[in-house]
Protein backbone atom coordinates (compact mmCIF):
# COMPACT_ATOMS: atom_id res chain seq x y z
CA UNK A 1 0.00 0.00 0.00
CA UNK A 2 1.32 3.68 -0.70
CA UNK A 3 3.12 5.34 2.45
CA UNK A 4 0.82 8.66 1.64
CA UNK A 5 -2.27 7.26 0.13
CA UNK A 6 -4.05 8.04 3.01
CA UNK A 7 -3.29 12.06 2.20
CA UNK A 8 -5.41 11.81 -0.53
CA UNK A 9 -9.30 11.11 -1.12
CA UNK A 10 -10.83 9.72 -4.44
CA UNK A 11 -14.00 12.11 -5.49
CA UNK A 12 -16.98 11.09 -3.64
CA UNK A 13 -19.87 9.75 -5.53
CA UNK A 14 -22.35 11.06 -3.33
CA UNK A 15 -20.64 14.63 -2.84
CA UNK A 16 -23.40 16.89 -1.05
CA UNK A 17 -23.58 19.88 -3.58
CA UNK A 18 -26.32 21.73 -1.43
CA UNK A 19 -23.32 21.69 1.27
CA UNK A 20 -21.00 23.03 -0.75
CA UNK A 21 -23.24 26.05 -2.43
CA UNK A 22 -24.30 26.73 0.88
CA UNK A 23 -20.58 26.92 2.41
CA UNK A 24 -18.91 28.46 -0.55
CA UNK A 25 -19.05 32.26 -0.31
CA UNK A 26 -19.66 34.25 -3.62
CA UNK A 27 -16.32 35.57 -3.67
CA UNK A 28 -13.42 33.65 -2.70
CA UNK A 29 -11.29 36.43 -0.16
CA UNK A 30 -8.55 34.32 1.40
CA UNK A 31 -6.64 31.20 1.49
CA UNK A 32 -9.54 29.59 4.02
CA UNK A 33 -12.10 30.37 1.30
CA UNK A 34 -9.52 28.69 -1.31
CA UNK A 35 -8.43 25.46 0.95
CA UNK A 36 -12.52 24.90 1.59
CA UNK A 37 -13.34 25.64 -1.97
CA UNK A 38 -10.88 23.07 -3.21
CA UNK A 39 -12.09 20.63 -0.55
CA UNK A 40 -15.53 20.39 -1.58
CA UNK A 41 -15.15 21.00 -5.16
CA UNK A 42 -17.85 18.48 -7.03
CA UNK A 43 -15.91 19.44 -10.69
CA UNK A 44 -14.15 16.51 -12.05
CA UNK A 45 -10.45 18.01 -13.29
CA UNK A 46 -8.06 15.63 -15.02
CA UNK A 47 -4.66 15.75 -16.05
CA UNK A 48 -4.23 14.03 -19.07
CA UNK A 49 -0.50 13.81 -20.19
CA UNK A 50 2.19 11.25 -21.19
CA UNK A 51 3.51 11.18 -17.32
CA UNK A 52 1.70 12.14 -14.12
CA UNK A 53 4.54 14.11 -13.63
CA UNK A 54 4.04 17.85 -14.12
CA UNK A 55 1.27 17.75 -11.07
CA UNK A 56 1.81 15.16 -9.33
CA UNK A 57 0.65 14.98 -5.53
CA UNK A 58 -2.23 17.96 -6.97
CA UNK A 59 -4.69 15.69 -5.58
CA UNK A 60 -4.02 15.74 -2.34
CA UNK A 61 -5.81 19.30 -2.62
CA UNK A 62 -8.52 18.93 -4.56
CA UNK A 63 -11.24 16.84 -4.41
CA UNK A 64 -12.23 15.07 -7.97
CA UNK A 65 -8.63 15.48 -9.39
CA UNK A 66 -7.37 12.20 -11.40
CA UNK A 67 -4.63 11.75 -14.08
CA UNK A 68 -4.93 10.12 -17.43
CA UNK A 69 -1.36 8.70 -18.64
CA UNK A 70 0.64 6.82 -21.39
CA UNK A 71 3.24 6.01 -18.91
CA UNK A 72 1.81 3.40 -15.88
CA UNK A 73 4.48 4.40 -13.97
CA UNK A 74 3.05 3.04 -10.47
CA UNK A 75 2.44 -0.28 -11.68
CA UNK A 76 -1.44 0.27 -10.97
CA UNK A 77 -0.54 1.64 -7.32
CA UNK A 78 -1.61 5.37 -7.72
CA UNK A 79 -5.94 5.01 -7.17
CA UNK A 80 -6.11 8.53 -9.05
CA UNK A 81 -3.96 7.84 -12.26
CA UNK A 82 -5.63 5.96 -15.21
CA UNK A 83 -3.71 3.97 -17.81
CA UNK A 84 -5.78 3.30 -20.85
CA UNK A 85 -4.54 0.05 -22.73
CA UNK A 86 -2.93 0.58 -26.20
CA UNK A 87 -4.87 -2.17 -28.53
CA UNK A 88 -1.77 -2.47 -31.52
CA UNK A 89 1.88 -0.58 -31.44
CA UNK A 90 0.61 3.00 -32.61
CA UNK A 91 2.98 5.80 -33.43
CA UNK A 92 2.39 9.36 -32.18
CA UNK A 93 3.87 11.99 -33.95
CA UNK A 94 3.93 14.69 -31.14
CA UNK A 95 2.45 14.87 -27.99
CA UNK A 96 -0.17 16.20 -29.10
CA UNK A 97 -0.98 13.56 -30.74
CA UNK A 98 -0.58 11.07 -27.97
CA UNK A 99 -3.06 13.81 -25.58
CA UNK A 100 -6.13 13.67 -28.51
CA UNK A 101 -5.56 9.39 -28.37
CA UNK A 102 -5.73 9.59 -24.65
CA UNK A 103 -8.82 11.92 -24.47
CA UNK A 104 -10.60 10.02 -27.56
CA UNK A 105 -10.00 6.43 -25.90
CA UNK A 106 -12.67 4.48 -24.77
CA UNK A 107 -11.50 3.86 -20.95
CA UNK A 108 -11.45 7.63 -21.01
CA UNK A 109 -14.38 8.66 -22.20
CA UNK A 110 -16.38 5.66 -19.67
CA UNK A 111 -14.46 7.44 -16.52
CA UNK A 112 -15.63 11.21 -18.09
CA UNK A 113 -19.39 9.52 -18.12
CA UNK A 114 -18.82 8.02 -14.45
CA UNK A 115 -18.05 11.45 -13.31
CA UNK A 116 -20.78 12.85 -14.62
CA UNK A 117 -19.85 13.92 -18.09
CA UNK A 118 -18.37 17.47 -17.35
CA UNK A 119 -15.18 18.29 -16.17
CA UNK A 120 -12.11 20.31 -16.92
CA UNK A 121 -8.83 19.28 -18.75
CA UNK A 122 -4.98 19.99 -17.56
CA UNK A 123 -1.98 19.32 -19.83
CA UNK A 124 1.15 20.43 -21.14
CA UNK A 125 0.51 20.25 -24.90
CA UNK A 126 -2.49 20.47 -26.87
CA UNK A 127 -3.44 21.64 -30.50
CA UNK A 128 -6.93 22.66 -31.92
CA UNK A 129 -7.81 19.19 -32.63
CA UNK A 130 -7.56 18.76 -28.56
CA UNK A 131 -10.45 21.82 -28.51
CA UNK A 132 -12.14 20.02 -30.73
CA UNK A 133 -12.32 16.50 -28.75
CA UNK A 134 -12.78 18.19 -25.49
CA UNK A 135 -15.86 19.89 -26.81
CA UNK A 136 -17.08 17.02 -28.56
CA UNK A 137 -16.92 15.12 -24.67
CA UNK A 138 -18.58 18.25 -23.18
CA UNK A 139 -15.19 18.95 -20.77
CA UNK A 140 -13.40 22.52 -20.75
CA UNK A 141 -10.18 22.71 -21.30
CA UNK A 142 -8.36 24.86 -18.40
CA UNK A 143 -5.91 26.41 -20.15
CA UNK A 144 -5.74 29.59 -22.57
CA UNK A 145 -6.64 28.83 -26.41
CA UNK A 146 -4.17 26.33 -27.97
CA UNK A 147 -3.60 29.16 -30.91
CA UNK A 148 -3.32 31.90 -28.44
CA UNK A 149 -0.14 29.42 -26.54
CA UNK A 150 1.08 28.85 -29.86
CA UNK A 151 1.37 32.49 -30.95
CA UNK A 152 3.06 33.60 -27.70
CA UNK A 153 5.60 30.36 -28.08
CA UNK A 154 7.51 32.15 -30.54
CA UNK A 155 10.85 33.32 -29.35
CA UNK A 156 10.21 36.64 -31.54
CA UNK A 157 7.12 37.57 -30.32
CA UNK A 158 7.95 36.87 -26.98
CA UNK A 159 11.04 39.11 -27.37
CA UNK A 160 8.56 41.47 -29.16
CA UNK A 161 6.14 41.95 -26.32
CA UNK A 162 9.42 41.90 -23.43
CA UNK A 163 10.18 45.01 -25.11
CA UNK A 164 6.32 46.21 -25.15
CA UNK A 165 6.52 45.52 -20.90
CA UNK A 166 9.81 46.90 -20.01
CA UNK A 167 11.41 43.75 -19.84
CA UNK A 168 15.13 43.61 -21.25
CA UNK A 169 16.37 40.48 -22.79
CA UNK A 170 19.74 40.15 -24.11
CA UNK A 171 21.10 42.02 -26.44
CA UNK A 172 19.71 40.81 -30.10
CA UNK A 173 17.20 41.19 -33.19
CA UNK A 174 14.32 39.40 -34.29
CA UNK A 175 11.92 38.30 -36.97
CA UNK A 176 14.95 38.52 -39.62
CA UNK A 177 16.24 35.76 -42.11
CA UNK A 178 19.82 34.56 -43.21
CA UNK A 179 20.72 32.35 -45.93
CA UNK A 180 24.73 32.30 -45.61
CA UNK A 181 27.00 33.22 -42.56
CA UNK A 182 28.12 36.48 -44.34
CA UNK A 183 24.32 37.72 -44.59
CA UNK A 184 24.07 36.65 -40.39
CA UNK A 185 27.34 38.05 -39.49
CA UNK A 186 26.18 41.15 -41.52
CA UNK A 187 22.99 41.75 -39.49
CA UNK A 188 24.51 41.25 -36.28
CA UNK A 189 27.24 43.68 -36.99
CA UNK A 190 24.37 46.45 -37.41
CA UNK A 191 23.09 45.32 -33.92
CA UNK A 192 26.79 45.49 -32.32
CA UNK A 193 26.55 41.87 -31.54
CA UNK A 194 30.08 40.54 -32.11
CA UNK A 195 31.73 37.43 -33.49
CA UNK A 196 29.75 34.68 -30.89
CA UNK A 197 26.06 34.76 -31.94
CA UNK A 198 23.20 32.82 -30.13
CA UNK A 199 20.90 31.96 -32.98
CA UNK A 200 17.09 30.94 -31.85
CA UNK A 201 14.25 30.05 -34.59
CA UNK A 202 10.84 30.56 -33.30
CA UNK A 203 9.77 27.23 -31.86
CA UNK A 204 12.08 24.32 -30.58
CA UNK A 205 12.16 22.75 -26.45
CA UNK A 206 15.02 22.11 -24.19
CA UNK A 207 18.07 24.03 -26.43
CA UNK A 208 17.51 21.39 -29.45
CA UNK A 209 16.65 25.00 -31.59
CA UNK A 210 19.09 26.90 -30.03
CA UNK A 211 22.83 27.55 -32.18
CA UNK A 212 25.54 28.87 -31.32
CA UNK A 213 27.37 30.33 -34.24
CA UNK A 214 30.88 31.89 -33.65
CA UNK A 215 32.45 30.89 -37.56
CA UNK A 216 31.36 29.41 -40.53
CA UNK A 217 32.15 26.09 -39.56
CA UNK A 218 29.31 26.36 -37.14
CA UNK A 219 27.10 28.15 -39.56
CA UNK A 220 27.89 25.03 -42.23
CA UNK A 221 27.20 22.64 -39.57
CA UNK A 222 23.27 24.09 -38.81
CA UNK A 223 22.79 25.72 -42.05
CA UNK A 224 19.32 23.53 -43.48
CA UNK A 225 17.85 24.37 -39.73
CA UNK A 226 18.51 27.99 -40.09
CA UNK A 227 18.36 28.78 -43.34
CA UNK A 228 14.30 29.78 -44.33
CA UNK A 229 13.30 30.64 -40.73
CA UNK A 230 12.59 33.70 -38.92
CA UNK A 231 15.21 33.89 -36.51
CA UNK A 232 16.08 35.86 -32.88
CA UNK A 233 19.94 36.35 -33.50
CA UNK A 234 21.22 37.42 -29.95
CA UNK A 235 24.54 38.45 -28.33
CA UNK A 236 26.40 35.43 -26.43
CA UNK A 237 26.92 36.28 -23.19
CA UNK A 238 28.49 34.27 -19.99
CA UNK A 239 25.56 33.42 -18.23
CA UNK A 240 23.52 31.34 -15.21
CA UNK A 241 20.15 30.10 -16.67
CA UNK A 242 17.47 29.84 -14.47
CA UNK A 243 13.41 29.61 -14.72
CA UNK A 244 10.83 30.42 -12.86
CA UNK A 245 6.86 29.70 -13.29
CA UNK A 246 4.60 32.23 -12.61
CA UNK A 247 0.73 32.83 -12.70
CA UNK A 248 -1.00 35.83 -14.38
CA UNK A 249 -4.22 36.16 -12.30
CA UNK A 250 -7.02 39.14 -12.14
CA UNK A 251 -5.95 40.24 -9.16
CA UNK A 252 -1.92 40.22 -10.65
CA UNK A 253 0.87 37.81 -11.54
CA UNK A 254 2.31 35.77 -8.38
CA UNK A 255 5.47 34.32 -8.59
CA UNK A 256 6.89 31.03 -7.51
CA UNK A 257 10.31 30.32 -6.16
CA UNK A 258 13.61 31.10 -8.58
CA UNK A 259 15.17 27.67 -9.80
CA UNK A 260 18.63 27.54 -11.49
CA UNK A 261 18.70 24.84 -14.25
CA UNK A 262 20.35 22.13 -15.03
CA UNK A 263 21.52 21.68 -18.70
CA UNK A 264 23.87 20.14 -21.32
CA UNK A 265 25.43 17.61 -18.37
CA UNK A 266 26.71 14.45 -20.53
CA UNK A 267 25.88 12.32 -17.85
CA UNK A 268 21.64 13.29 -18.21
CA UNK A 269 21.38 14.27 -21.78
CA UNK A 270 22.53 13.87 -25.59
CA UNK A 271 21.68 17.24 -26.21
CA UNK A 272 24.13 20.50 -25.93
CA UNK A 273 22.49 23.20 -24.03
CA UNK A 274 19.49 20.51 -23.30
CA UNK A 275 17.79 20.90 -20.02
CA UNK A 276 17.53 18.72 -17.89
CA UNK A 277 16.23 19.59 -14.47
CA UNK A 278 16.56 22.22 -11.63
CA UNK A 279 17.99 23.04 -8.72
CA UNK A 280 16.11 25.09 -5.71
CA UNK A 281 17.66 27.18 -3.12
CA UNK A 282 16.62 30.19 -0.97
CA UNK A 283 20.18 31.62 -1.45
CA UNK A 284 19.28 31.59 -5.20
CA UNK A 285 20.48 35.40 -6.43
CA UNK A 286 19.49 37.06 -3.14
CA UNK A 287 19.46 41.27 -3.22
CA UNK A 288 18.54 43.48 -6.05
CA UNK A 289 18.95 40.58 -8.83
CA UNK A 290 16.08 38.72 -7.12
CA UNK A 291 13.69 41.54 -6.96
CA UNK A 292 14.55 42.54 -10.59
CA UNK A 293 13.80 39.51 -12.06
CA UNK A 294 10.53 39.43 -9.82
CA UNK A 295 9.56 42.14 -11.07
CA UNK A 296 10.15 41.49 -14.63
CA UNK A 297 8.36 38.06 -14.29
CA UNK A 298 5.51 40.18 -12.47
CA UNK A 299 5.74 42.55 -15.76
CA UNK A 300 5.47 40.07 -18.28
CA UNK A 301 2.87 38.12 -16.72
CA UNK A 302 0.35 41.35 -16.58
CA UNK A 303 1.48 41.76 -20.43
CA UNK A 304 0.33 38.50 -21.14
CA UNK A 305 -3.20 38.76 -19.15
CA UNK A 306 -3.59 42.02 -21.13
CA UNK A 307 -3.21 40.17 -24.29
CA UNK A 308 -5.77 37.18 -23.06
CA UNK A 309 -3.17 35.02 -21.29
CA UNK A 310 -4.19 33.45 -18.29
CA UNK A 311 -2.84 31.15 -15.75
CA UNK A 312 0.37 29.71 -15.55
CA UNK A 313 3.35 30.40 -17.69
CA UNK A 314 7.18 29.80 -17.06
CA UNK A 315 9.78 32.84 -17.30
CA UNK A 316 13.49 31.35 -18.24
CA UNK A 317 15.52 34.09 -16.97
CA UNK A 318 19.60 34.89 -17.48
CA UNK A 319 22.33 36.25 -15.74
CA UNK A 320 25.65 37.78 -16.90
CA UNK A 321 28.15 36.48 -14.97
CA UNK A 322 30.39 39.29 -16.09
CA UNK A 323 28.42 42.41 -14.94
CA UNK A 324 25.29 40.93 -13.12
CA UNK A 325 22.74 42.05 -15.26
CA UNK A 326 19.33 39.83 -15.34
CA UNK A 327 17.44 39.10 -19.02
CA UNK A 328 14.39 37.32 -20.19
CA UNK A 329 15.60 34.55 -22.27
CA UNK A 330 11.93 33.03 -23.03
CA UNK A 331 8.88 32.32 -21.86
CA UNK A 332 6.71 29.05 -22.20
CA UNK A 333 2.85 29.98 -22.15
CA UNK A 334 2.16 26.55 -20.24
CA UNK A 335 2.46 24.09 -17.22
CA UNK A 336 6.12 23.13 -17.90
CA UNK A 337 9.49 21.30 -15.99
CA UNK A 338 9.19 23.97 -13.36
CA UNK A 339 6.25 22.78 -12.13
CA UNK A 340 6.85 20.03 -10.01
CA UNK A 341 9.48 22.01 -8.16
CA UNK A 342 7.17 25.18 -8.03
CA UNK A 343 4.65 23.27 -6.43
CA UNK A 344 6.46 21.00 -4.11
CA UNK A 345 7.96 24.26 -2.33
CA UNK A 346 5.01 26.44 -2.30
CA UNK A 347 2.81 23.89 -1.08
CA UNK A 348 5.16 22.25 1.38
CA UNK A 349 6.63 25.31 3.04
CA UNK A 350 4.07 28.31 1.95
CA UNK A 351 0.77 25.85 2.48
CA UNK A 352 -0.65 26.20 -1.05
CA UNK A 353 0.41 25.12 -4.77
CA UNK A 354 0.86 27.59 -6.86
CA UNK A 355 -1.24 25.35 -9.24
CA UNK A 356 -4.30 26.28 -7.65
CA UNK A 357 -4.13 30.08 -8.33
CA UNK A 358 -4.02 29.11 -11.88
CA UNK A 359 -6.86 26.61 -11.91
CA UNK A 360 -9.36 29.45 -9.63
CA UNK A 361 -8.97 31.25 -13.31
CA UNK A 362 -10.71 28.45 -14.50
CA UNK A 363 -13.49 26.83 -12.21
CA UNK A 364 -16.20 29.42 -12.65
CA UNK A 365 -15.77 31.32 -8.59
CA UNK A 366 -14.62 35.09 -8.36
CA UNK A 367 -11.55 36.05 -6.55
CA UNK A 368 -9.80 38.46 -4.40
CA UNK A 369 -6.65 37.70 -3.41
CA UNK A 370 -3.32 39.69 -2.20
CA UNK A 371 -0.95 38.21 -4.60
CA UNK A 372 2.23 39.90 -2.42
CA UNK A 373 0.93 38.70 0.75
CA UNK A 374 0.91 34.94 -0.64
CA UNK A 375 4.00 34.92 -2.30
CA UNK A 376 5.42 36.29 0.73
CA UNK A 377 4.67 32.56 2.39
CA UNK A 378 7.50 30.78 0.52
CA UNK A 379 10.02 33.59 1.47
CA UNK A 380 12.48 30.68 3.02
CA UNK A 381 12.34 27.15 2.03
CA UNK A 382 14.30 23.93 1.97
CA UNK A 383 16.83 22.97 -1.49
CA UNK A 384 15.43 20.30 -3.44
CA UNK A 385 16.38 18.84 -6.95
CA UNK A 386 15.43 17.50 -9.88
CA UNK A 387 16.74 15.40 -12.45
CA UNK A 388 15.59 14.24 -15.64
CA UNK A 389 17.44 11.28 -16.70
CA UNK A 390 17.45 10.98 -20.46
CA UNK A 391 18.81 8.23 -22.69
CA UNK A 392 22.39 9.06 -23.53
CA UNK A 393 23.40 5.90 -25.90
CA UNK A 394 22.93 6.00 -29.56
CA UNK A 395 21.48 2.65 -29.30
CA UNK A 396 17.72 1.44 -29.23
CA UNK A 397 17.52 -2.04 -27.11
CA UNK A 398 14.08 -3.52 -25.52
CA UNK A 399 13.77 -2.77 -21.46
CA UNK A 400 13.80 -6.22 -19.81
CA UNK A 401 14.31 -4.75 -16.28
CA UNK A 402 13.31 -1.10 -15.22
CA UNK A 403 13.48 0.82 -11.28
CA UNK A 404 10.53 1.02 -9.65
CA UNK A 405 8.43 4.41 -8.72
CA UNK A 406 8.99 5.14 -5.16
CA UNK A 407 11.17 5.63 -2.36
CA UNK A 408 14.86 5.32 -2.84
CA UNK A 409 18.07 5.40 -0.49
CA UNK A 410 21.69 5.31 -1.14
CA UNK A 411 24.34 3.38 0.89
CA UNK A 412 27.68 4.50 2.24
CA UNK A 413 28.91 2.76 -0.41
CA UNK A 414 26.89 4.56 -3.46
CA UNK A 415 24.57 1.39 -4.16
CA UNK A 416 20.67 2.15 -3.78
CA UNK A 417 18.21 0.26 -2.36
CA UNK A 418 13.82 0.36 -3.19
CA UNK A 419 12.58 1.16 0.46
CA UNK A 420 8.99 1.70 -0.03
CA UNK A 421 6.51 2.57 -2.54
CA UNK A 422 5.31 6.45 -2.70
CA UNK A 423 2.78 8.53 -5.60
CA UNK A 424 4.59 11.45 -4.94
CA UNK A 425 7.79 13.19 -3.32
CA UNK A 426 6.43 14.48 -0.34
CA UNK A 427 7.78 11.47 1.94
CA UNK A 428 11.46 11.85 1.02
CA UNK A 429 12.97 12.53 4.63
CA UNK A 430 16.80 13.47 3.97
CA UNK A 431 19.97 13.58 1.62
CA UNK A 432 20.30 9.88 1.18
CA UNK A 433 16.72 9.58 0.04
CA UNK A 434 15.51 10.15 -3.66
CA UNK A 435 12.18 9.99 -5.18
CA UNK A 436 11.89 8.21 -8.43
CA UNK A 437 9.37 8.63 -10.91
CA UNK A 438 10.06 5.53 -13.44
CA UNK A 439 9.17 6.72 -17.52
CA UNK A 440 9.87 4.03 -19.24
CA UNK A 441 9.46 0.16 -18.59
CA UNK A 442 10.49 -3.33 -19.10
CA UNK A 443 9.13 -3.84 -22.35
CA UNK A 444 9.49 -0.46 -23.59
CA UNK A 445 12.06 0.40 -26.10
CA UNK A 446 15.34 2.81 -25.15
CA UNK A 447 16.66 5.43 -27.43
CA UNK A 448 18.73 8.01 -28.11
CA UNK A 449 17.01 10.78 -25.69
CA UNK A 450 14.21 9.55 -24.17
CA UNK A 451 13.13 10.32 -20.65
CA UNK A 452 13.72 7.33 -19.02
CA UNK A 453 12.65 8.82 -15.52
CA UNK A 454 12.91 11.55 -12.68
CA UNK A 455 14.93 12.21 -9.90
CA UNK A 456 13.78 14.27 -7.10
CA UNK A 457 15.85 15.10 -3.91
CA UNK A 458 16.33 17.09 -1.08
CA UNK A 459 19.80 19.12 -1.37
CA UNK A 460 21.50 21.05 -4.12
CA UNK A 461 22.98 18.80 -7.20
CA UNK A 462 24.70 21.36 -9.08
CA UNK A 463 27.57 23.60 -7.97
CA UNK A 464 27.45 27.86 -8.16
CA UNK A 465 29.74 27.65 -11.07
CA UNK A 466 27.38 24.78 -12.90
CA UNK A 467 29.40 21.74 -12.04
CA UNK A 468 27.26 18.18 -10.95
CA UNK A 469 27.68 17.50 -7.25
CA UNK A 470 29.41 13.94 -6.89
CA UNK A 471 26.29 12.80 -4.98
CA UNK A 472 24.48 14.07 -8.55
CA UNK A 473 26.76 11.82 -10.65
CA UNK A 474 26.17 9.05 -7.84
CA UNK A 475 22.33 8.59 -8.23
CA UNK A 476 22.48 8.93 -11.95
CA UNK A 477 25.21 6.25 -12.31
CA UNK A 478 22.75 3.82 -9.57
CA UNK A 479 19.56 4.91 -11.36
CA UNK A 480 20.77 3.60 -14.20
CA UNK A 481 22.58 0.87 -13.41
CA UNK A 482 19.07 -0.44 -12.07
CA UNK A 483 17.67 -1.00 -16.41
CA UNK A 484 18.72 -4.01 -18.01
CA UNK A 485 18.31 -4.59 -21.60
CA UNK A 486 18.13 -7.01 -24.16
CA UNK A 487 19.81 -6.32 -27.82
CA UNK A 488 17.72 -6.68 -30.69
CA UNK A 489 17.47 -9.07 -33.52
CA UNK A 490 18.28 -7.97 -36.84
CA UNK A 491 14.92 -7.96 -38.02
CA UNK A 492 13.67 -6.44 -35.13
CA UNK A 493 12.31 -2.51 -35.96
CA UNK A 494 10.59 -0.98 -33.11
CA UNK A 495 8.81 2.79 -33.30
CA UNK A 496 11.42 5.30 -31.93
CA UNK A 497 9.62 8.70 -31.90
CA UNK A 498 10.59 11.42 -33.51
CA UNK A 499 11.82 14.57 -31.45
CA UNK A 500 8.73 16.28 -31.31
CA UNK A 501 7.53 13.44 -29.11
CA UNK A 502 10.31 12.25 -27.54
CA UNK A 503 9.53 14.98 -24.52
CA UNK A 504 7.17 13.15 -21.79
CA UNK A 505 7.38 15.91 -19.20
Amino acid sequence: MDDNAGTERPLSKDNNNEDVTMHTPEKLRGLSDIYRFFRKNTTPIYFVSPTAYNILGLGQWIQGFQYITHFDSFDGGHFRVTNPQQNSEREFSSMEDMLNYLLSHKESVDLFQENGGKGKILTVMFDEKTEEIAERLGLEIALPPAELRTHLDSKIVTTQLANEAGVRSAPNLVDVEASSYKELTALAAEKKLGDKLVVQTPYGDSGKTTYFVNNQQDWDKNADKITGEKLKVMKYINHIPGTVEAVATRCGTMVGPLQTDITGYEELTPYKGGWCGNDIFPEILQGEQRDKIITMVKAMGDKLYEKGYRGTFCFDYLVDTDDGEVYLGEINPRISGASPLTNLVTSKYGGIPLMLFHLLEFMDVDFEIDVDEIQKRWADFGSWTQLVLKHTEDQVRMITKAPRSGIWRMADDDSISFVRNSIDWNNVSDGHDAFYLRVYGAGDYSYLGADMGIVVARGRMQTDDRQLLPRAEKWVKAINAEFEYRTLEELETPYIPIDNVRKMI
